[in-house]
């Protein structure tokens, strides 16, 4: 598995070891799931924009 190396706050960081300790989960997989989440988020966000715009060229050609 690849390694990544990111900078955040001490405060945050503070947090996420909170909230990772709470669910007995590593700060990893704890990071890993919220960037799966919000990746799936912004493509439903994505997906629904080119639905929209593809409804309104539609309309427009219609």
């Amino acid at each position: 598995m690849a390694r990544v190396l990111i900078s955040m706050p001490e405060r945050f960081l503070d947090e996420i070891d909170s909230v990772a300790s709470t669910e007995n989960r590593t700060r990893s997989e704890l990071i890993r799931e919220a960037l799966r989440t919000y990746m799936y988020r912004s493509q439903l966000r994505n997906g629904k924009k080119a639905s929209s715009n593809a409804e309104i060229l539609d309309a427009l050609l219609g």
